[in-house]
């Protein structure tokens, strides 16, 4: 078994709850509290969809709203003008493409304005059930430290992830690699001592 496996494992006990943080009772609420989450915290994402979502968690009551509404709802979550401007445009797109539901395939998810490779891999997980690994900061982060991704990018690591891990867990290890980054392997100081995976952890046996 080499040490990708045996992470693996481990990750797996530690987290066997290890579930999405983001808060959504359908794919579309989903894919919004995805594209609010960039460079925000989930726990922020779900105060703000809290109050979005009663009155706007289709497409079609999403465009209800002006894009200056809709900032006032997200403004606290940062990019708000951007981040408007792709809601808006993307249930756009599933109301006039997708007859108003959000695509299950991730080619067609990616063909919604501002939604790109890491929100289509969310969305195709978690919404859907498909195989994919989302690469976020702590993803990035803590598999290049461990060792079972070497990339510089998100793209290379999402490569060197697809070839590490089988594929019917992929899903379940990108939220593995996230609860081990916010629990322990944080950015700025990993808790190395407490790490159980400190064996097989490239970073740590460098030090």
């Amino acid at each position: 078994m080499d040490n990708s496996q045996i992470i693996l494992e481990n990750l797996g006990k530690l987290y066997p709850d290890a579930a999405p943080a983001l808060h959504y009772n359908s794919p579309y609420e989903l894919l919004v509290a995805v594209i609010l989450s960039a460079q925000c915290t989930d726990e922020r994402v779900n105060k703000v969809t809290a109050e979005l979502f009663k009155k706007h968690n289709s497409p079609a009551t999403m465009l209800e709203l002006t894009q200056e509404e809709l900032e006032k709802y997200i403004f606290s979550c940062g990019f708000y003008r951007n981040k408007a401007a792709h809601i808006l445009s993307a249930s756009k797109d599933i109301m006039e493409k997708f007859n108003g539901e959000v695509p299950s395939s991730h080619a067609e998810l990616k063909t919604l304005a501002g939604v790109g490779q890491k929100t289509a891999n969310v969305v195709y997980a978690v919404a859907f059930g498909g195989d994919a690994i989302a690469v976020d900061t702590h993803v990035f982060r803590v598999s290049n430290r461990l060792g079972i991704a070497h990339g510089n990018t998100p793209e290379k690591v999402e490569e060197c992830l697809e070839k590490a891990i089988p594929q019917n867990m992929w899903s379940k290890a990108h939220h593995y690699l996230i609860y081990h980054g916010r629990r322990v392997c944080h950015s700025r100081k990993p808790d190395c001592e407490n790490c159980t995976l400190k064996e097989w952890c490239e970073y740590y046996n460098k030090k």
